[in-house]
């Protein structure tokens, strides 16, 4: 079910056609939209943006974007200058919140479609325009990317995405230009490498948008589902030990059926082709790679680049 929360809009809102659960009209302070919707279950909210005090201040929607998962709710914009200019859509870009229009049609299609961080990118901008500059804003379908995000992220505790973010990037380089990027951690400063970059969750959006000049961005991800939505791709590390398997499972024991359909892949791993089997059987889950340990001082890793070439980087093949 849906949530409605209008003020300028109400009349434009109140005709959707989609169910609804909550509706509130007028004007809120942030804290108390945090306070009505944080643990309160919803499909997606349509939020009029003149619903909220004082919106044309950044920090504002920052508070609501930290505090609501932003991939659920469609914000609707008014039409003044200020709340459309290239500008302001750039912060709520870096923000985390993608989903934005001015209209119903553009309501309905982002219900249906909701977008990510590669469907809004080419109106993320670093250098901003001034604040008059206008851009007109209905709704966003996804456009051609030329640099791939890649997410490296842990199911199982600690199963290695730092050392292996920092190994595809060693072997990557050798073909393509790269960058890798942690995400809320410093743990890249071990390696001793400059051109690795470490950064805040706040701050990955605009970090990430610097670095769109490369071929590859990888992305070490840690606990930010945030950050994730900006990845074209996600690996989903999972270290197969009995004692790793049985405490993730004892901690969520749904963890599987989340990761259907998804890039899966065993790091660490000394499971044979009949344990993998075995390992897809028993959770139901289908395994993209299994990786052995790996040692990352190497180069050259004949798995690890077998691992790449999988995932589409046909030039380590010449």
């Amino acid at each position: 079910m849906n949530v409605i929360v209008s003020n300028k809009y109400q009349a434009m809102l109140q005709n959707l056609d989609i169910d609804v659960i909550k509706t509130l009209n007028g004007e809120f302070e942030v804290d108390d939209l945090i306070a009505n919707f944080k643990n309160f279950f919803f499909q997606r909210m349509i939020l009029d943006i003149t619903a909220i005090k004082n919106y044309r201040d950044i920090r504002n929607l920052q508070k609501l974007s930290v505090s609501l998962d932003m991939d659920k709710v469609i914000l609707l914009l008014d039409d003044s200058t200020e709340g459309t200019s290239t500008e302001y859509l750039s912060k709520l870009i870096s923000i985390g919140i993608y989903n934005f229009t001015k209209n119903v049609e553009g309501i309905m299609y982002l219900y249906n479609n909701p977008n990510t961080y590669r469907d809004v990118a080419h109106i993320h901008q670093l250098d901003m325009q001034p604040s008059g500059a206008e851009i007109v804003v209905e709704n966003y379908t996804q456009q051609p990317v030329g640099t791939r995000i890649i997410g490296i992220k842990n199911i199982t505790k600690q199963s290695g995405a730092t050392t292996l973010t920092y190994m595809i990037k060693n072997e990557l380089s050798k073909a393509y230009s790269v960058v890798a990027i942690e995400v809320g951690k410093s743990d890249f400063r071990y390696f001793n490498d400059r051109s690795l970059v470490s950064t805040t969750q706040t701050e990955a959006g605009n970090v990430v948008a610097r670095y769109m000049d490369k071929d590859v961005i990888l992305l070490d991800l840690n606990d930010s589902k945030q950050v994730e939505n900006l990845c074209h791709d996600v690996i989903y590390l999972i270290e197969p030990s009995t004692i790793k398997l049985n405490k993730l499972m004892l901690i969520n024991s749904k963890v599987f059926s989340t990761l259907k359909n998804k890039k899966v892949v065993l790091n660490q791993s000394i499971l044979s082709p009949k344990d993998v089997l075995d390992f897809e059987y028993e959770a139901r889950t289908k395994v993209y790679y299994n990786l052995p340990p790996l040692d990352e001082r190497e180069r050259g890793s004949n798995a690890l680049i077998a691992f790449l070439i999988k995932l589409g980087f046909n030039k380590l093949q010449k």
